[in-house]
């Protein structure tokens, strides 16, 4: 039966470029949320297109440093001891996903992604009128010295591997792209196609508006569950009571999803990563680049009518309350890049980043529903791959060759 009306579940930067390019086909397409469009982890991600940070997490230069950063209260990755039970089924798939031969596949997949990126937002935001929505500078990562630039070299290799661009700089020529930078940096890897948008929840809030300009539609309900026949969804049943029909479904729900893969009896090792932000809108300085610090496991970035400061991984589930400590933490660390920063006119943000143990995401067909179709588990990446993912599963659905093979990000690969 050909495809006529499509639900797309979940409105963060994903799920409404994906209605956005099947609405842009010829679809008609019901884009469905429990909230707003991009109210979610779109909201107060870090504004970047980090073409370059594809790498799995898995990889030894991270398990090397796992233990110091877990013993670390003020470290970038925290665990609550009260989710730890909970979490060993992960971290067995994220251990197997260490052996080398997997690093190299997930590398691989990885970079196929991202080599495709600018070329599809490209066209996204030429096609919407919102080029200026990204900024013409790159990003920054900066060492205080040879030894953390050395700790980071596997980054660089990598990245040399697939030909991703970058250009070492020594101080003075550090400061000369970003004087507020404290003169303690030694080294900094300049990416120049790690550029940043203007403001990421706008971003998702004009494609929003553009999808609904096309004839979509803009439903605000939580998937309580699923009607089915034949192998196929069916519907769509809201929590309210809503029944909403559809030919073809994409989950797209961001961490969330696998609550819903769980009813359709298809379970995802799907986790949240919950970062931290805090937003400065009168932080003293000017930027125009964004700025990493590896060793110090943080990130700013020029966005939103002021400056964000993010980063951090914290593992506690979908539920536990917010503990922002984490995002004061990182403030104190910007501050030592930036002294004159100014945490003045601020506000903190939790979210929920959805992870998986290999870190490549799940795009393409379930593998028992039979028009069920998922984009899910982008990780820090969500911004960065959303017009990739757009343009891969609207050609999916209209059965035309995607530009790159989609059997590393299969659902069943686990």
């Amino acid at each position: 039966m050909p495809v006529s009306s499509i639900a797309v579940v979940g409105a963060g930067i994903i799920g409404t470029t994906i209605a956005y390019a099947l609405q842009r086909r010829g679809f008609s397409v019901t884009l469905v949320d429990r909230n707003a469009p991009g109210t979610g982890a779109s909201y107060g991600n870090m504004a970047s297109i980090a073409v370059t940070e594809f790498m799995p997490a898995s990889r030894p230069g991270v398990w090397a440093q796992m233990p110091k950063w877990l013993l670390d209260p003020e470290g970038p990755v925290r665990i609550r001891p009260a989710y730890m039970p909970k979490l060993v089924p992960w971290f067995l798939r994220f251990l197997s996903a260490s052996r080398p031969s997997r690093l190299r596949e997930l590398e691989a997949a990885g970079a196929a992604l991202c080599g495709r990126v600018h070329e599809d937002l490209d066209a996204l935001l030429k096609e919407t009128g919102l080029t200026g929505m990204l900024s013409a500078e790159g990003c920054l990562s900066l060492y205080a010295d040879e030894a953390e630039f050395h700790a980071d070299r596997e980054h660089i290799e990598i990245l040399e591997r697939f030909g991703f661009r970058h250009d070492v700089l020594g101080g003075n020529a550090i400061r000369d792209l970003e004087p507020a930078l404290t003169t303690k940096i030694a080294k900094a890897v300049r990416f120049p196609d790690n550029r940043s948008i203007a403001d990421p929840y706008k971003l998702v809030m004009a494609l929003a508006a553009q999808f609904q300009a096309l004839g979509g539609v803009i439903q605000t309900g939580d998937v309580a569950g699923f009607e089915e026949y034949d192998g196929s969804v069916s519907a769509l049943r809201l929590a309210d009571g809503r029944r909403l029909a559809a030919d073809r479904v994409v989950l797209t729900a961001g961490a969330f999803t696998g609550r819903l893969s769980k009813l359709l009896g298809e379970p995802i090792p799907l986790e949240t990563e919950r970062g931290y932000h805090t937003q400065i809108m009168a932080p003293g300085i000017s930027m125009r680049h964004s700025i990493i610090w590896p060793a110090r496991a943080f990130m700013v970035t020029p966005t939103a009518g002021g400056i964000r400061v993010g980063g951090t991984v914290e593992m506690a589930g979908l539920d536990a309350p917010p503990d922002y400590r984490r995002a004061k933490v990182l403030v104190k660390r910007a501050i030592e890049a930036l002294p004159d920063l100014k945490p003045e006119q601020t506000s903190e943000w939790m979210g929920h980043r959805p992870a998986l143990p290999d870190t490549v995401p799940v795009i393409g067909p379930s593998a028992k529903r039979r028009n069920v179709l998922y984009a899910t588990g982008h990780g820090h990446l969500g911004l960065t791959y959303a017009a990739t993912t757009g343009r891969l599963i609207a050609d999916l659905v209209t059965g035309a060759a995607p530009p790159i093979d989609l059997k590393p990000y299969r659902v069943d690969r686990f």
